[in-house]
């Protein structure tokens, strides 16, 4: 039991004590303060979204925020977890298990924007760190022209 001062992680566990275990358990993996406020920015300018759903059926990643008529999946990566190169930093304790995960995670991320871009879709990604206000905008103008040009295209009946 990890409450337990005797407890030992499994062998090949990323857990490095049970103190580490609850912290990294208590972690959030969507609905972070940072996915709230960009959300809650572009709504206040009338976008609607799906909040993490699948941008294809097939693949099974979601995104943070799809917009699938205008084909925008929007990502917010944390910075330990996706390797902000300005905020990553290697943790101490089991960094060779950790630092194989933060690659694979990272080689998912671009294997996901590659797949998205495949099937004609435009990938926005930001970092938590970045101010919302502007991640916003960015996401607002994209999904914006995309409607617009879906629009164009179309034909009139």
């Amino acid at each position: 039991m990890p409450d337990d001062p005797d407890w030992e992680a499994p062998k090949g566990s990323w857990a490095s004590s049970a103190a580490r275990r609850r912290n990294m358990q208590a972690v959030r993996s969507r609905d972070t303060q940072p996915e709230k406020l960009i959300r809650r920015l572009v709504h206040a300018q009338g976008l609607r979204y799906r909040v993490a759903a699948r941008p294809l059926p097939d693949l099974r990643r979601t995104a943070d925020m799809v917009f699938r008529p205008a084909k925008v999946a929007v990502f917010i990566d944390g910075c330990y977890w996706h390797g902000c190169p300005q905020h990553y930093v290697s943790p101490k304790t089991n960094s060779g298990y950790w630092s194989e995960k933060i690659t694979r995670n990272m080689n998912r991320d671009c294997e996901t924007n590659a797949r998205l871009e495949e099937a004609g879709w435009l990938v926005l990604r930001f970092w938590e760190h970045e101010p919302s206000g502007t991640c916003a905008e960015r996401i607002i103008s994209a999904v914006t022209r995309r409607r617009q040009t879906a629009r164009k295209r179309a034909p009139s009946i």
